[in-house]
């Protein structure tokens, strides 16, 4: 039985391909909107992303469309345009798009038109640089974004080269701001029935997360760099090396540093001047690191987490995936959902009223619904 959920009743249509838009699309899907992929003949190119694949589709493609219907479309076709223009414009809520830069304007699907023949509609544009500017007219991807705006600058070992984040936090955020502003635009049109254009992108995603940086440097003129497990202006707030693996210890305060030294054995390092303070610990990171890491050192891991666990200072081992998913922690959530065939799929990170929104259907093979939705059609046009 389907529960009720946020968004039951929305209509989207998703011209997503890649990870950004779809995970937008997969958003909303969470969230109760019936969610309409238009897939073009070959399919989303992140169908191929792979191996890993499951059941034949690239398992990156699975995580992101979940709950949502395919139909595949070829829209250089006039008359199949059309009939799609005339779907949206009948009936559709929101059109979410992240097509290459002037695609969707070349096939008759610019917000423009469709907005002044449904003035009620929400139309987001996930571009790559924006929606103005010199690059707007770019193509992006995540690592060339990460790269661009200044993410890898400041990501990998001090005395090694940038690195690209491990997960595409630029295609993941940039679909959550589009999500952000979509409903936002709706709380807008339940009171003045109008929608309007959301506009975000792969570099202002970037360029967010990169704030605390920039500000940074205004301040300083200094470069952040790169700081390995580190974080600027937190001492101590990093990975130790334990006598089995690397633990994360994050004394972000005094008071945490305070109950840190004691646990280590040192309880009048906060009376030193050079460490009393964070900003002096900062300053003399150096000094104060050297101290800690031998001490770590002596012991395993297991042992440290229960000490610092028991004097109230925050700290976590560096997990892999398979120990992430093994954890009951993440059992207790119940986040991991059962996809069918021995997959589990992470759901939607958001519950309401103690519970999360089900996975209830699974990515959708390519085309799997057209036969569906070209019934829905001569329905409607035999009304």
């Amino acid at each position: 039985m389907h529960r009720e959920l946020p968004l039951d009743g929305i209509k989207v249509y998703e011209f997503g391909c890649n990870l950004a838009g779809p995970y937008a699309g997969w958003v909303l899907a969470e969230l109760g909107a019936d969610v309409v992929k238009i897939e073009r003949p070959e399919g989303d190119d992140a169908r191929n992303w792979g191996p890993p694949f499951w059941n034949g589709t690239a398992t990156i493609f699975h995580t992101a469309n979940r709950n949502k219907r395919s139909v595949r479309l070829d829209l250089k076709d006039a008359q199949v345009a059309d009939k799609l223009r005339r779907r949206i414009v009948d009936e559709a809520d929101i059109v979410l798009q992240n097509l290459r830069p002037g695609v969707a304007e070349d096939l008759g699907f610019s917000a423009k038109a469709l907005i002044e023949a449904r003035p009620s509609l929400i139309y987001c544009n996930l571009h790559a640089f924006g929606a103005q500017g010199p690059l707007k007219h770019q193509p992006g991807y995540d690592t060339l974004v990460q790269a661009f705006g200044g993410i890898m600058s400041v990501t990998g070992e001090d005395t090694g080269p940038p690195v690209r984040a491990g997960v595409s936090v630029i295609d993941i955020g940039a679909g959550m701001w589009c999500c952000i502003g979509i409903l936002a635009a709706l709380h807008r049109r339940q009171i003045t029935g109008k929608g309007c254009i959301v506009d975000a992108s792969l570099f202002e995603t970037a360029l967010g997360w990169m704030s605390w940086h920039a500000a940074g440097y205004q301040a300083s003129r200094e470069l952040p760099g790169r700081r390995s497990t580190g974080a600027r202006g937190i001492v101590p707030y990093q990975a130790f090396a334990c006598a089995d693996g690397p633990l994360i210890v994050a004394a972000s305060n005094d008071r945490l540093f305070a109950k840190l030294a004691r646990a280590l054995g040192h309880p009048e390092w906060p009376s030193d001047e050079r460490f009393s303070t964070n900003p002096q610990r900062v300053v003399n990171s150096t000094a104060l690191i050297s101290l800690i890491e031998p001490i770590f050192a002596q012991s395993p891991r297991s042992e440290w987490q229960q000490r610092l666990d028991g004097a109230g200072v925050p700290n976590s081992p560096i997990q892999d995936i398979a120990e992430v998913l093994a954890h009951p922690q993440t059992a207790a959530l119940n986040i991991a959902q059962d996809a069918g065939d021995g997959m589990t799929l992470m759901g939607l990170p958001i519950s309401f009223d103690g519970e999360r929104p089900p996975l209830e259907r699974g990515a959708p093979p390519l085309g799997a619904d057209n036969g569906e939705w070209e019934a829905e059609i001569e329905t409607v046009d035999a009304n």
